[in-house]
């Protein structure tokens, strides 16, 4: 678990040398010198959630479905041998965020939500139309928590997506399809700015975040004692009755979403 953390908070520097390097003394130059603005770090995370979790629903949770492996709401449950469903992914990273000392603030919402507790009231509500029509990031200043507000499409992605929602019990709208916006991951931040180290510290908090949840499904599995225990290793539910460590599965979201915030975080302002 301890060497799982070390990658994981090493994540954003790790970047930085993936794609071609960065010499050691050019990135201290840049962490010293830029700034970013809210807008622009949420962006950033707003981009590594989208590759995580469209990674997950695909290729973990509709890939895995294929292979007999369970996926429930309440997978937490001692009775229940199970693994998160995708909005329950990124409520556990959520959580994680929230536990840590990075102010940031993370939730999914929707206008046809599966539980009531989500549904977008407000300012909110208004810009998820425009959302809606263009799937345009909106932003704006939440006066009554005193946080900069950023809300971010949240896609059908996958057809494990439509078929949860449309057949869940609860559902308020059962003709959902791919592609059509669910609802919109919503981020929150105090600062309109933020230092190398504070944007750092944002994207390995969403990192770390996901390294928990996912680690907190292995260890489900291994508590399984009536469910077939998928094979965990380097190997993906395509292949089989299998699943990827942390380290791979973070491995495989750095990899996809790398070059990106490379691009954001050494650029010279």
């Amino acid at each position: 678990m301890k060497a799982i953390y070390k990658i994981t908070l090493l994540l954003t520097f790790s970047i930085l040398t993936s794609c071609g390097g960065v010499p050691e003394e050019k990135t201290k130059s840049i962490g010293a010198e830029n700034t970013f603005s809210v807008e622009e770090v949420l962006e950033m995370v707003a981009r590594e959630n989208d590759v995580t979790r469209t990674l997950y629903t695909k290729a973990i949770v509709g890939k895995g479905k294929k292979q007999g492996m369970k996926f429930d709401e309440d997978w937490r449950k001692d009775d229940v041998e199970a693994g998160p469903l995708p909005a329950l992914f990124l409520r556990g990273v959520a959580t994680s965020i929230r536990k840590s000392s990075v102010p940031l603030g993370l939730y999914l919402g929707s206008d046809f939500p599966v539980n009531a507790a989500n549904k977008f009231e407000g300012k909110q509500a208004e810009l998820f139309e425009h959302i809606k029509k263009d799937q345009k990031a909106q932003f704006f200043y939440d006066e009554d928590q005193k946080l900069h507000t950023a809300m971010f499409a949240d896609l059908a992605s996958a057809g494990a997506c439509v078929t949860c929602h449309n057949d869940h019990p609860q559902t308020t709208k059962s003709d959902w399809k791919l592609g059509d916006v669910m609802g919109a991951t919503t981020w929150q931040y105090p600062k309109d700015s933020l230092s190398y180290k504070e944007t750092v510290a944002v994207l390995n908090s969403y990192a770390k975040g996901t390294v928990d949840i996912y680690m907190e499904y292995l260890d489900e599995i291994n508590a399984f004692e009536k469910s077939e225990k998928p094979q965990i290793g380097d190997k993906w539910p395509a292949e089989g009755n299998y699943l990827p460590t942390a380290e791979v599965f973070l491995d495989s979201v750095k990899k996809l979403s790398s070059y990106e915030t490379m691009k954001r975080l050494v650029v010279v302002k």
